[in-house]
């Protein structure tokens, strides 16, 4: 079974940068896509960005598209989110997320337990 863990998540102040972290930890990893997805209080969650984990590829939401940038290390099954430019709305309990099957769009499968990020005006 494989477990995912988000980390790097803090305190910023608005137009600073951050990075957090999805380690895929266990004795097997089988995901296809990596996915990272935010909850803010009171809404409901949202998509930011995904990346094919063999093929590199990537997909963003409109509302972090240039903002943010991920990637992934294959040989440390990490994932990566760079944020730049961050806004207070930005300000969410971020998640990272893996998806068996290819495509960005359907169901994510497992699901880490979150990080949060504060951003500050």
């Amino acid at each position: 079974q494989v477990q995912l863990v988000e980390s790097g998540g803090g305190l910023v102040q608005a137009g600073g940068s951050l990075r957090i972290s999805c380690a895929a930890s266990g004795r097997t990893f089988s995901g296809n896509v990596m996915g990272w997805f935010r909850q803010a209080p009171g809404k409901g969650r949202e998509f930011l960005a995904a990346i094919s984990w063999s093929g590199g590829s990537t997909y963003y939401a409109d509302s972090v598209k240039g903002r943010f940038t991920i990637s992934r290390d294959n040989a440390k099954n990490i994932m990566y989110l760079q944020m730049n430019s961050l806004k207070p709305e930005d300000t969410a309990v971020y998640y990272c997320a893996s998806r068996r099957l290819s495509g960005f769009v359907g169901p994510y499968d497992l699901w880490g337990q979150g990080t949060q990020v504060t951003v500050s005006s």
